[in-house]
């Protein structure tokens, strides 16, 4: 089970490193100084765009973060569910 568990994150993995796609993410003014900027032969625009989309997945890397320690402190192991095999009064 652990070995399909691994294959499996590592097929994961390798999707999203060699699947991923180039995106353009810039605000409205970022966008107009970059566009002047590429009209004049500069080369800045992909190292914008590559700073904001890291800028943006830093977040969701930071929840991710969280959730998964979270998980993996507060989750048990040996739990033992007692129920008692008894009428249920409502009166």
């Amino acid at each position: 089970m652990k070995s399909i568990k691994r294959i499996l994150t590592l097929i994961a993995i390798g999707f999203i490193t060699f699947g991923a796609v180039e995106v353009k993410a810039q605000c409205a003014a970022c966008a107009a100084a970059v566009e002047s900027n590429h009209k004049s032969g500069a080369t800045a625009t992909k190292g914008l765009n590559h700073g904001i989309v890291y800028l943006l997945a830093a977040p969701y890397l930071a929840v991710v973060a969280v959730g998964l320690i979270w998980y993996k402190k507060y989750r048990r192991k040996d739990v033992k569910l007692d129920i008692p095999h008894e009428r249920l009064n409502l009166n």
